[in-house]
Parts: structure tokens; sequence; C-alpha cells
């Protein structure tokens, strides 16, 4: 009906809450805080018995001891349990364990100090008619290594030999954006502020600029690093600058602690420059993400209600999103082209 005829995608993840209470799910911090507490208790508890141990007998005494017997016994049973709790969750790949749902996880949401127990849910929706292509269930909550192969899956559903890709920051990774680049895929999306030295007020790398024609980088100073050698960290091949100018240099303190300010270049740096020059050229691209992508989420989460998921086990919560995604795509067509038609092109 050429409502996919768009090779124009925007991707997002967001996280969708499993059958899995938060007291059910365990890391290894929390089994930490929840043993302190035990043992808080415990120490209140018998603190508490030796004072009635100093008191005259009475019935009343004799009724509270019982008590405060009664609850560290319950206080032991539940140490135990933690303990085997403990043994599960350090056997386990990722050292987390829900015990409702076993393949959900606990992940970190936008909001600060928040997070659900659930999965992270992936979407790529076509930028013309906001219809979902293609979306993945994970229970991995970072989206760093997700661009890559949801981008495939669109492009591959899209049936197009090439496809533009828009994302937010939270997928930017160097690995994923150059198998998008090897893949015919143009992807933009903004690279996050980590640098440390930006962020203790001096120069970041980004204030250096590369000149191709001769490989050198120029800092704010105006002098030239030069290309000195190449080396392999963590499997990439690094290119090394840097210059012998800096001691003398008046902005010296504003860029660097070391004798010299050195500069690394990744072998497919220029492919991480043209994303940062595409999304410079275009300034409207994240607003446009953001247009076509998180209505679609806000529309399930409202349709699937407050407790979101209903299945259990990573299987069985693809299936029932699936559901949810066909949900939406039909009232969207409908909304689109209207009911009659869309009956009469799925009888042919």
């Amino acid at each position: 009906m050429g409502l996919l005829a768009t090779a124009s995608v925007a991707i997002d993840g967001s996280k969708f809450k499993a059958v899995n209470n938060r007291d059910r799910n365990f890391a290894r911090a929390k089994v930490e805080r929840r043993r302190a507490q035990l043992e808080q208790s415990v120490a209140r508890y018998l603190s508490q018995l030796d004072t009635a141990d100093r008191q005259e007998p009475s019935e009343a005494l004799a009724t509270k001891t019982t008590r405060l017997k009664e609850k560290l016994v319950k206080l032991e049973e539940e140490m135990r349990r933690l303990d085997g709790i403990e043994t599960q969750m350090m056997a386990a790949p990722d050292q987390q364990i829900s015990l409702t749902d076993p393949d959900s996880r606990s992940m970190a949401t936008s909001g600060r100090g928040s997070g659900v127990v659930g999965y992270n849910v992936h979407v790529a929706v076509e930028t013309e008619h906001h219809l979902i292509v293609t979306h993945e269930v994970t229970n991995v909550g970072s989206d760093r290594s997700q661009l890559a192969r949801v981008a495939k899956k669109a492009k591959a559903a899209l049936q197009t030999d090439t496809l533009e890709a828009v994302a937010d920051r939270g997928y930017f990774n160097g690995a994923e954006i150059v198998a998008c680049d090897q893949a015919d895929i143009t992807a933009t999306l903004p690279k996050p502020m980590t640098s440390g030295a930006k962020s203790e007020g001096r120069f970041g790398k980004q204030d250096f600029a590369y000149l191709p024609d001769e490989d050198v980088y120029r800092c704010p100073a105006g002098e030239r690093l030069q290309y000195y050698f190449t080396n392999v960290e963590n499997g990439l091949t690094l290119h090394r600058y840097w210059t012998n100018a800096c001691r003398t240099c008046a902005l010296k303190s504003r860029c660097t602690t070391a004798v010299q300010r050195r500069i690394t270049r990744w072998e497919h740096e220029p492919v991480l420059e043209a994303v940062q020059r595409r999304l410079d050229e275009d300034p409207q691209a994240m607003r446009r993400r953001r247009e076509t992508v998180e209505h679609p989420f806000g529309t399930i989460k409202a349709r699937m209600g407050a407790t979101h998921f209903l299945m259990k086990t990573l299987p069985r919560v693809a299936a029932e999103m699936a559901l949810h995604v066909l949900a939406y795509n039909l009232t969207r067509v409908i909304n689109l082209i209207g009911r009659g038609r869309l009956i009469a092109a799925i009888r042919t």
C-alpha cells in the first residue's frame, strides 16, 4: 500500500515492567544491604533479650522474651534463605536473579535513582507514517550494543539497499556505528559527553581540529599535534598524536596536567566524524526522532496498563510484545487509510 516506502527509521528503547516484584529481584548490592538490615535486627533483639535478663521475672516479661526469641528464629531462617539466594545469584552470568520471572532483570530508567524489573524493548519506527518496522525484546538494560542489530532488521524488513537511522545518545557505540556503515546504514545520533578533561574545565578532544591533508591535529593554541605511532589496545587500532610545544604553551593549564597533551585517533574515526557532521547539518534530527518513536511506546504502554507484561520468560514476553506491536500497527494503518481499504488489502 506504499506506507513503508521511506527508507528512514527512528530507533529507541524503553523499559517495560515484568511479572516480577522488585522485592523478588536480587543483585549483589541488594543482598548486601538486606544482610546488613538482618544483622542489625538480630543485634537489636539480642540487646533487648540481655535487658530482659537483668529485670525481675514476670508474666509480661516472659511473654516478651518468647516473642523476641521467635523473631530471632525467623531472622535466622531469613538469613539462611538469603544465603541460598546469594549462591544462586553468584552462579548467574550477570550475578543477578529474579525469582518470579527468571529472565527479567533490574534496569535503570530515565528518572534519577529509579528503575524497574523488566525488559528493554527496542523499536524502529518509519519516519513518514510512524509504523513500527521491527522490534526486539531483550533483558539487557543498556542500549549501547543494540543499534546495528535493530537497524539491520529494519533494513531487511523494508527490503531496501540503504537505510537512514536516527537514534539517541544511549545507542552511541563506535563499533555499532561502524557496523551500520558497513551495512549501508547511515546512522545519526549524538555522542555522549564523557570527557574527563571537559568536566574539569579543560579542553576536550572536540576542541582539537583534525586536518586530514596533513594528518595532524590543531590545538586551541594553534600548534600542530603530529602523528607518532600506532598501537592496538583492547582490539582497537589507535593512532597517537602529540607536540612538544606544550611545555611553553600559555594555555597548558587549561589543556593538560601532564607534560604534553596527547590525542588518540581510532582507525574508524572518519565514520564517527561523519555522524557528528550529519548531526551538525541537521539540528532537528533529534526532535524528529523524539516525535516519531516516543508516541508508539506511550500508546502501547497505555494499552498494556500499569502492569505492562502479563507473561513470564523472554520467549513468552517477546510473543506478547509482538501482539502489541501488531495491534498498534493495525490501528495506525486504519487511521491512515481507513478500515475498508485495510480489509480489502488483507483479502487480496
